[in-house]
């Protein structure tokens, strides 16, 4: 086992060396070496970087294995940095940019403030998140991009792995450019869907529905989850919603759900859930994100989500792992029969 001291200092090196990488993505460094390598004088000409400060980049980034020098001050790509070109399916680009992105750096760095009042340092300087991202195009798109990605196997494995009524009509509350509905009703043909989310969402979505060739099944309807959500639906789906608000905010939301759907209905609720050890888990990383970044935003274990959904008439069921930390949780109505 490393001595603790080896934990800690890996820790505070792990800054620099995210910074590293943060740089490589803003700069765009592995689209520039995709065609192969470059000489540091050429490569900072091409990102518009300082050619002394990048060669002291990609010293670290070679540290990483991220890049491998080619011969004298020339370096080309590896097959790990290769991850980091905007082309590659498996692009992890738009996520380093996003955790980078100048609020969501200045919320981690000021997290000691947010724990020592309770109340996010982020929302104090820059408001709500979204409210955040509407006021920024750029931080809008990166982030957009980022969640796109990081639901592209949470949302095939829903559509593999869960067993929907094969003519339900599911709501996706909350449903943004309607990657997770178009994603579904492709896997069952027989599915209707509402996508359901704020005003200025649902013309995105209407045309990524229309553009996946579903505008005959599925409805988009503006609104706000606090308010109501549109009745009658047999599945609800609620993914990555939940863990943006607290206790009190999340039952608002529930019991809306619950009001709206049919009675044999179901919910379904696609999000981390914390295990109740105290083993390293990924959704431990994402809290601390939440904590920096909402106020009142957390992660959840089973027996929490539990409690929330029974001061919401609703009772836990199965709990599915979809993989990439999350899983999907599904509830019925607890006057339910059988």
């Amino acid at each position: 086992m490393p001595h603790s001291d080896d934990l800690l200092w890996g820790a505070i090196s792990d800054l620099s060396r995210f910074s590293a990488l943060l740089t490589m993505a803003e700069l765009g460094l592995a689209d520039h070496l995709a065609p192969g390598p470059l000489d540091s004088a050429e490569l900072a000409r091409r990102c518009g970087a300082h050619a002394p400060a990048l060669r002291r980049v990609l010293r670290e980034l070679a540290s990483q294995d991220l890049v491998r020098p080619s011969g004298p001050d020339s370096y080309g790509l590896t097959e790990r940095g290769a991850a980091l070109r905007s082309d590659a399916p498996d692009s992890v680009r738009s996520s380093i940019r996003m955790l980078g992105e100048e609020g969501f750096w200045y919320a981690m760095g000021m997290l000691p403030a947010t724990v020592r009042d309770g109340s996010s340092a982020f929302v104090k300087r820059y408001g709500h998140l979204y409210d955040h991202l509407a006021k920024n195009p750029s931080s809008s798109g990166m982030f957009d991009d980022y969640m796109r990605r990081r639901a592209i196997p949470l949302t095939e494995g829903l559509a593999k792995r869960y067993a929907f009524p094969a003519t339900a009509t599911m709501v996706d509350v909350a449903g943004g450019k309607g990657h997770i509905l178009a994603t579904v009703l492709h896997a069952n043909p027989r599915m209707r869907g509402i996508l359901f989310d704020l005003e200025h969402v649902t013309d995105h979505a209407a045309r990524t529905l229309a553009a996946e060739g579903l505008s005959d099944r599925a409805e988009v309807v503006a609104g706000d989850f606090f308010a109501a959500v549109p009745a009658g639906g047999d599945v609800y789906l609620l993914a990555s919603v939940l863990h943006n608000w607290d206790d009190e905010d999340a039952v608002k939301i529930l019991r809306n759900v619950r009001q709206a759907m049919n009675p044999d209905g179901r919910v379904l609720i696609l999000e981390v859930v914390l295990p109740d050890d105290e083993a390293p888990h990924l959704g431990k990383d994402i809290d601390l994100r939440m904590l920096a970044i909402f106020n009142g935003g957390a992660e959840r274990s089973r027996d929490e989500y539990a409690a929330l959904l029974g001061r919401a008439d609703l009772t836990l069921g199965e709990v599915i792992e979809m993989g990439a930390g999350a899983s999907l949780i599904e509830a019925r109505p607890s006057d339910a029969p059988g």
